[in-house]
């Protein structure tokens, strides 16, 4: 990793809203190589690199080897790292999709999920276009990935939660969660809309308050809040993909 980082860093790379974008099938293989560790559908030998948070090393060094690659031999370096991405996250997504069909696959609630996510990310994305203009220009599609992310992640537990019997590990999501079990509204609404709604709230307020610093320092803005667009679309893909292939 830290070979990998310091070939990057002396590389000296552009860094915008593409190559953000371009890393974004990243964060698919990584979340979608944790859930067949989760499933025990690995080797042996690799699982302890496939593990939390293992994983996240393990895809920063192939995926920054890539960028390297690219940066050395391409005058659009952003190309290889996405077209590699891609590849690799449709085999990957490929590969549990195969073992999964073997048991049967639950495609249903993880769409319905899925669309939910989209929708809600894309009606916010507008919303702060027109009250907050600034803000989505400065932060751009990188901006929008990460209320995408984090919409996937909120809503994705919700249907675990309140529709396939799932748990949730984090402490804080967790807690939340609680909160809404508490709530009267428990039996008719479930316990996941509050999750979303705090989520959600918490992103956008994330992406208003990166846009000064993506303006000021568009390098490391982009990268930070690349960051934190991952740390919402990684668990999302993952919890999709574990909830499809444990039908």
């Amino acid at each position: 990793m830290a070979l990998v980082g310091g070939a990057l860093a002396r590389s000296d790379p552009h860094v915008s809203d593409r190559i953000v974008l371009a890393l974004a099938p990243w964060i698919v293989v990584g979340s979608s190589l944790h859930a067949l560790y989760v499933l025990e559908w690995v080797p042996e030998s690799v699982a302890p690199l496939l593990g939390a948070p293992s994983v996240y090393l393990t895809t920063f060094v192939v995926a920054g080897a890539v960028w390297f690659v690219g940066i050395r031999t391409s005058t659009d370096p952003e190309r290889p790292v996405v077209s590699v991405g891609v590849v690799a996250a449709s085999a990957v997504v490929a590969y549990a999709l195969a073992r999964g069909s073997e048991s049967g696959l639950r495609l249903f609630w993880p769409t319905v999920g899925l669309f939910v996510a989209v929708l809600l990310a894309g009606t916010l994305w507008a919303a702060t276009r027109w009250t907050h203009p600034s803000v989505t220009a400065a932060t751009g599609a990188t901006g929008a990935l990460a209320l995408f992310g984090h919409s996937l992640d909120a809503v994705s537990t919700a249907v675990g939660v309140d529709l396939l019997g799932f748990g949730e590990r984090t402490p804080v999501s967790r807690a939340v969660l609680d909160v809404a079990a508490s709530l009267p509204t428990a039996e008719v609404f479930g316990v996941g809309w509050l999750f979303v709604l705090v989520k959600l709230a918490i992103a956008e307020g994330v992406v208003i308050l990166f846009a000064d610093f993506v303006r000021e320092d568009p390098r490391e803005g982009f990268l930070l809040l690349g960051a934190v667009g991952a740390v919402g679309l990684g668990p999302g893909a993952h919890n999709l993909l574990l909830f499809i292939v444990t039908g």
